[in-house]
């Protein structure tokens, strides 16, 4: 196989044990107009030691199935949230 899928994105939730939930922004071209779109995807993603809280930009890479919705497990955090 492969290698392992990687997306970098922002944690919009962190209120459960263990898993956080990641957007990802692309840009889309419109099929008929062209004019380029945001699109944003949300993984959950594995968080086993808690370190990921909202608002951070983390990694995250694919993996085996966790749960039902959970393919995807955080790598690091890449910069944390503002604090105010």
């Amino acid at each position: 196989m492969g290698a392992k899928s990687e997306k970098l994105g922002t944690v919009v939730s962190d209120k459960m044990q263990k898993s956080v939930v990641v957007a990802v922004e692309r840009q889309v071209r419109h099929g008929l107009y062209g004019k380029t779109q945001r699109r944003t995807s949300k993984f959950l993603a594995h968080d086993e030691e808690g370190v990921a809280k909202m608002g951070d930009q983390v990694l995250i890479a694919e993996t085996r199935p966790l749960s039902r919705r959970k393919r995807w497990a955080v790598i690091r955090v890449v910069r944390k949230a503002l604090e105010i």
